[in-house]
């Protein structure tokens, strides 16, 4: 296993951004940069040993400064949509940043995804790792606390990339970080995910109103179009007269994970049939959203020249329930000043 590095590009505030490639002894390969800690490119088998590319992104940093979809990105400080823009913590009300008409989406600007991180490489005869580190400033985005963030992506030998979230907070905050990967596991440029299969270990998610924030309500998915406890192609169906699929465009649903607090559950798996190609996720997070790029626009200048069009790829967010922060029957999005917040998720890759 080992670890190379090379120069990303430049941004436009004159920082130098660097790409980190992660290579296993069986060939997979996984790039992460510096800047806005993106996961770039992974690179897997399929059944015939023809490796491709999985990820959907851009080939240098100038994509990564725009990136209004989100390729491979870290979300913070809160990820997915807060009703309203503000939350009330400790008898105090914070206003956010309205990005998303009068709601907050994926925490506001500077996004987590395009600011630059300190690094750490770590080598051991099994995984090796990329750490990623920065202080996100008390009142950045309108969140209280300065607050200590590392996010480390590691590649091991079993074919898995383990993302692991640390944070920690000199006042009482609210917390919620993912990865917003985009899958297509016949290639990034290969066209739709709709023939791709997907089972997920849940029998519960979140409805939503019109602008896709939870009501508070948390749904059976049994009888309905939601249910993925059954290995199922995400085509058949996503266009289904059903009210939560049409609000959305498609699936962009929080599911209600089950899991034991604390351990990490396999929660989901993404399966190409053509390719082989079997992608599990893991996690000790309570939710996740499932996310099938019903939102995205046409992007021209994608990795390879590729043009990234509705469908193109499947995110896997897994999460704390969005506007947790304002439901409170939902699980706590609350980091008490000092306490660590420590989560994983883990994207194994194989093949059948």
């Amino acid at each position: 296993m080992n670890i190379t590095h090379k120069q990303f590009g430049t941004t436009k505030n004159g920082e130098e951004a660097t790409i980190y490639t992660m290579t296993n002894s069986k060939g997979m390969k996984v790039s992460v940069t510096d800047f806005g800690a993106n996961i770039v490119s992974i690179i897997v088998p399929d059944r015939n040993g023809n490796f491709a590319d999985v990820a959907l992104g851009y080939d240098d940093i100038r994509g990564y400064e725009n990136n209004k979809p989100g390729f491979g990105s870290l979300i913070g400080r809160y990820a997915n949509r807060i009703a309203g823009a503000s939350f009330e913590l400790n008898g105090k009300v914070y206003k956010l940043q309205k990005n998303e008409g009068e709601n907050t989406l994926h925490g506001g600007e500077p996004g987590y995804n395009r600011v630059m991180y300190e690094t750490e490489i770590f080598e051991e005869e099994d995984m090796v790792s990329v750490e990623l580190s920065r202080l996100s400033p008390d009142n950045e985005q309108g969140f209280p606390g300065n607050l200590d963030i590392t996010v480390t992506y590691s590649l091991t030998e079993n074919n898995e990339l383990v993302i692991e979230y640390h944070a920690v907070s000199d006042k009482d905050t609210i917390v919620n970080l993912t990865n917003h990967s985009y899958f297509n596991l016949a290639g990034h440029n290969s066209g739709t995910i709709l023939n791709h299969k997907v089972w997920i270990n849940a029998s519960k998610f979140t409805p939503t109103d019109n602008n896709l924030v939870p009501t508070g309500e948390i749904r059976d998915v049994e009888g309905t179009p939601m249910d993925f406890r059954t290995l199922k192609r995400i085509g058949e169906n996503i266009n289904d007269n059903y009210e939560p699929l049409i609000q959305a465009g498609g699936y962009d649903h929080n599911y209600v994970l089950e899991i034991n607090p604390g351990e990490v559950t396999k929660v989901a798996e993404l399966v190409d049939e053509a390719s082989g190609r079997v992608m599990e996720v893991f996690t000790d997070k309570p939710g996740m959203q499932f996310y099938t790029s019903n939102m995205l626009s046409p992007v021209k200048y994608g990795k390879d020249g590729a043009e990234y069009g509705l469908r193109a790829g499947v995110c896997f967010e897994t999460q704390h329930f969005p506007n947790a922060c304002n439901i409170k029957t939902f699980p706590d999005s609350v980091l008490r000043a000092g306490q660590n917040y420590n989560y994983v998720t883990i994207y194994k890759f194989s093949t059948r």
